[in-house]
């Protein structure tokens, strides 16, 4: 279980226009963390402005910058949007209505139709029930913002969850954000259709395992190094077992039905990705793709 900082100065809830309950922790003053019903979302804010980070909802919306606004003078406003599947993409969650900068990596950016030589591809369906439009800015490798007091970088990860993975590191608060790399409530999701690599997730983790850092997961609880370290881990057996299996001839419905992540279904098969989907994923994963 993650132990709750010393530090943290923080908590309160507030209802939204929907009726939402966002929770909010607050790791410093200038640093906070929004638990929404879609998942986490950063924030720094001060003399500044703010700076928002994750997957944040349409529906959050109104309510996060009503908090965010009365923590700064400063009309100036920054949004990242890490990537989501098209047709669960609420492309800018409705922040550029308040005249914010609003950016996604461009192959996020691209699956959405910007960031395109001419006519822009049309939108998904759900941007207009949601009141919501494409972000106008896409960045390629890295975006760093120097603001309240700490240097924030935004880089580019090798292909995860997809190939659009953002590792987010607040220098001063000593904080990580992984997106959907590190979903927090199960099984990582390797999403084929944005060119997901299990590869690409045992890269990313491999060196983060500082217990005085705090990872904040797509959902749920933060972690600290250990937890992170163990999550790596699991991937890394899974993975292996996997490899060996179809490496001996076992076919992928065997492998499934042998059940190779058994041990680890207790802590990580209760989340998006069931037990049976996320060693489909693997398989898909490792397998060259001539004998898939």
């Amino acid at each position: 279980m993650y132990v709750v900082f010393a530090f943290v100065l923080a908590a309160c809830s507030l209802a939204s226009s929907q009726n939402a309950t966002l929770s909010i922790t607050e790791i410093k003053p200038d640093v906070v963390v929004f638990s929404t019903p879609s998942g986490n979302v950063i924030a720094s804010v001060g003399p500044d402005g703010f700076l928002i980070l994750g997957t944040p909802a349409a529906s959050d919306t109104e309510a996060i910058y009503e908090v965010l606004a009365k923590r700064t003078n400063s009309p100036h406003c920054y949004v990242i949007i890490w990537p989501q599947p098209l047709d669960r993409s609420q492309g800018d969650a409705g922040w550029t209505k308040h005249g914010c900068f609003v950016a996604m990596q461009e192959n996020a950016l691209g699956r959405l139709g910007g960031g395109r030589m001419g006519k822009p591809s049309p939108l998904p369906p759900q941007f207009s029930t949601l009141g919501v439009v494409r972000p106008a800015v896409g960045f390629s490798e890295v975006i760093k913002f120097d603001m309240n007091t700490d240097a924030i970088h935004i880089i580019h990860q090798k292909p995860g969850n997809s190939d659009a993975d953002l590792l987010a590191h607040f220098e001063q608060a000593k904080l990580v954000y992984f997106g959907e790399d590190l979903p927090g409530d199960g099984y990582p999701e390797i999403d084929k259709n944005q060119n997901g690599s299990i590869d690409g997730f045992l890269s990313t983790f491999e060196n983060w395992n500082d217990d005085a850092t705090h990872f904040v997961p797509a959902r749920g609880d933060m972690m600290d190094g250990t937890a992170v370290q163990a999550f790596w881990q699991m991937i890394v057996t899974v993975r292996d077992r996997i490899k060996k299996m179809a490496d001996s001839g076992q076919s992928e419905a065997q492998i499934i039905a042998a059940h190779p992540t058994a041990e680890f279904d207790s802590r990580w098969g209760h989340g998006r990705v069931k037990p049976d989907d996320f060693v489909r994923e693997v398989y898909q994963s490792v397998m060259p793709k001539e004998k898939k």
